[in-house]
């Protein structure tokens, strides 16, 4: 009787163990490391072209961005975590919340810039897109992007899909807020990519043809209204003028898109190697660690990298697609669409930028350029999909098959 009862006990545990692994591969299986892969792939880029860029900024510590970059990605990455472990059906606490959260930090950005403007008035009293924190600087506009994701998924799910006319004013407001406040610090280049993500989360969401039509028109207006009437910077105009009549421009104006299509142009095939090029070295190139970080690659890496970093973001946003595809709710596919907006406007907006195809806004290049906020952002734009593609896989769609 008593070795029956070990035997039974034996059995009952190795099956418990069993299905124990079970239970943890299954989960494991859920994940999408096609997509963690892809992102981790691009920070390591980053980093390794953010020291290339900066290395001769600072002779005495050439590390000193580096240093800085990898302490964003950590932070990122735990971001990435957090926001793809909760779940993001549970988001009705957290979603108005957090867009609150996001509009009063663009809110305080006002309220550092004028007590800048009131003690000092020197070059930094012109910057108005940061929140001083002790030794790092936050910039909410790309925070806010996420923070307008959230609300308006959240709210079309709270409604049922039921966007009436009145409905969708709703929606256009919880945005209209946040831009205005980006546009005014002014950050054009968000602003912007901010509207890109409002019109495919409208898209998404069921909005009619005629809404999205009357849409663009006023946008359309306002955009010209504040062209005609020079509402913009004079350094934002100079930008669009260069870019739509660039044979008028002044060699001033085009000169960030000259030094970025030489580098670029300089770079060739394979490129001029890894930490050389004499533009970069020379630091030719104006916010080359940021902006124009793209430039950076194509002198040094070539045509070769350049072709493999676009790769790695085709694969991003081929599992993003995958995501929204797979999501059973209306929640889950707005959450990865606005971060397909994101991410995949931005990188084409920076490249685009850096070869003379779109024109020159401030929008740094995603997991690769330089700076603490947006890699924090694009980290948590990560995180949604991952979070929906693990509570929406299954075992005959498993999110890490291609």
């Amino acid at each position: 009787m008593v070795t029956q009862f070990y035997e039974t006990t034996n059995s009952v545990a190795s099956k418990y163990g069993t299905l124990k692994k079970t239970t943890a591969w299954s989960k494991l299986r859920r994940v999408d490391f096609i997509l963690v892969l892809a992102v981790l792939a691009l920070a390591a880029i980053g980093l390794i072209i953010v020291y290339s860029a900066t290395k001769n900024y600072y002779p005495h510590e050439p590390t000193y961005f580096l240093k800085r970059q990898i302490l964003y990605v950590i932070l990122g990455i735990i971001v990435m975590l957090i926001t793809s472990c909760v779940d993001y059906r549970k988001l009705e606490y957290l979603a108005y919340p957090l867009y609150g959260l996001s509009v009063l930090m663009l809110l305080a950005v006002f309220a550092f810039h004028s007590q800048i403007s009131t003690t000092y008035s020197g070059p930094s009293a012109s910057a108005q897109r940061w929140i001083p924190l002790g030794p790092i600087q936050l910039q909410p506009s790309e925070i806010s992007v996420i923070g307008l994701i959230c609300a308006i998924a959240w709210y079309v799910q709270s409604n049922d899909r039921d966007l009436r006319p009145r409905k969708i004013l709703t929606i256009l407001l919880l945005a209209a807020i946040p831009a205005v406040l980006i546009v005014k610090q002014p950050d054009l280049g968000t602003g912007v990519v901010l509207s890109v993500v409002l019109v495919s989360l409208l898209i998404v969401a069921g909005v009619r043809l005629k809404f999205l039509l009357l849409l663009g028109i006023i946008v359309g207006g306002i955009a010209f209204l504040m062209i005609h009437e020079h509402l913009l910077n004079s350094y934002q105009l100079q930008r669009l003028t260069s870019f739509f009549n660039p044979n008028g421009a002044s060699s001033a104006s085009k000169y960030q898109l000259t030094q970025t299509e030489n580098a670029i142009g300089i770079g060739g095939v394979k490129g001029s190697g890894l930490f050389k090029g004499s533009l970069v070295n020379l630091n030719y190139i104006p916010e080359l660690y940021a902006d124009t970080i793209f430039a950076a690659i194509g002198e040094q890496l070539g045509f070769i990298g350049s072709v493999i970093v676009i790769g790695l973001y085709c694969t991003v946003t081929y599992r993003i697609i995958h995501a929204a595809k797979i999501s059973k709710d209306i929640m889950g596919k707005l959450l990865a669409v606005g971060a397909l907006g994101f991410i995949v406007f931005s990188a084409f907006q920076n490249i685009g930028m850096d070869i003379g195809l779109m024109p020159i806004t401030g929008i740094p290049l995603p997991f690769i350029s330089y700076g603490g906020s947006a890699i924090l952002a694009f980290f948590a734009a990560a995180g949604l999909v991952l979070n929906v593609e693990y509570r929406n896989a299954n075992l005959r769609n498993k999110a890490w098959i291609v």
